[in-house]
């Protein structure tokens, strides 16, 4: 096996993990070096027995490396990437791959002109919750899925410090967003049709805390994507709706369940319910017999994990999970729900 020798660009959280975690665990790919511009990070990664670099160009100049892993603040991504490309690497950046689409076609045309492998690691599109509401999106247990509710909430803040500066590209849309609009378009088989967001700012920084977004699809489905970070009581992970029942997913737990409609409701025999001060038939619960309840279980992905794909890519010529296609219609995605909050307008979708 001709082995990758990968050097990771930034040892912090999501740097660490790649090196101790994600790529120990594939033959193919190898964590042969780490550079970080912080001398602490760099002892820490001396300390978990990575070789270090003092500089950047010492790993640009270094013929043994193959490849290198960005996962750095976001507005270093492209000046990196570039670099790193026109040194003959091939490239896998961690999300939001560019600040913007402009920055995305710099990139790409420097990596076709290279011959080189640049892939994003949208890492979300392997989560059991999400792989659980795919296979439900193309094995329709509950009839085709007309509506998806994806979320994901906490009361912390935004964490850090970059993250809440604008020229860093800090926010949750940038943040948490890009992942959950990542797995919706990587799951909805249609073209996405129109836009409306509303972020929010509760918190006082110049960057977004958290924001609602409503999309729909030529195909009539409709979704909601929110990100919260002010949410003390949290709603479900995800809420989907098909035409023959429902389904809810609360946390990454997989805490759930699945009720799908088992025959029609008789409407003429409706029994009413007391509600508040009055009577209802429409909003009592159906009959013992008009549904059953499934458990959530686990789905296994139909796909190769990551840095397996990585290395048939390079090595192989295999086609990416991850396209670059793909990212750049998620961060067009970015870019309109950037435009259609600060405008409060229903933006189409080009």
């Amino acid at each position: 096996m001709h082995v990758i020798n990968l050097v990771v660009i930034g040892y912090g959280g999501m740097g660490s993990y790649h090196a101790r975690e994600l790529i120990q665990e594939v033959d193919g790919v190898k964590v042969s070096g780490v550079y970080d511009c912080d001398s602490s990070r760099l002892k820490m990664a001396q300390q978990d027995g990575f070789k270090i670099y003092s500089q950047l160009e010492d790993v640009l100049s270094d013929e043994m490396v193959d490849a290198v892993l960005i996962a750095t603040p976001n507005d270093s991504h492209k000046d990196l990437t570039i670099s790193a490309l026109r040194a003959g690497k091939h490239v896998v950046c961690e999300k939001p791959v560019m600040m913007n689409t402009k920055e995305l076609d710099e990139v790409l045309l420097v990596a076709k002109v290279e011959n080189k492998i640049f892939m994003v690691h949208q890492n979300r599109r392997w989560d059991n919750d999400f792989l659980i509401i795919r296979d439900l999106y193309q094995h329709p247990k509950v009839g085709e899925l007309f509506q998806i509710e994806s979320r994901v909430q906490g009361a912390n803040g935004i964490p850090g410090d970059w993250r809440h500066l604008e020229v860093h590209g800090g926010g949750m849309v940038l943040d948490w967003g890009v992942h959950l609009l990542d797995q919706l378009l990587f799951m909805v088989d249609s073209k996405l049709k129109t836009v409306a967001a509303d972020l929010s700012y509760v918190l006082g920084d110049e960057v977004d805390d958290g924001f609602i977004s409503y999309l729909t699809f030529e195909n009539g489905v409709k979704a909601i994507i929110e990100v919260g970070t002010t949410n003390f009581i949290k709603l479900p992970r995800w809420y989907v709706r098909g035409f023959e029942g429902a389904a809810v997913i609360n946390d990454w737990d997989l805490s759930g369940k699945i009720v799908k409609q088992t025959g029609m409701i008789d409407h003429h025999n409706l029994v009413p319910i007391q509600a508040g001060q009055g009577l209802t038939k429409t909003m009592a619960p159906p009959s013992e017999e008009a549904t059953t309840t499934l458990a959530i279980e686990e789905i296994a992905p139909d796909f190769d994990a990551f840095y397996y794909n990585f290395y048939d890519v390079v090595r192989n010529q295999a086609e990416p999970i991850v396209k670059n296609e793909e990212v750049y219609r998620v961060l067009r995605l970015i870019e309109t729900i950037f435009e259609a909050g600060k405008k409060q307008e229903v933006m189409l979708f080009e």
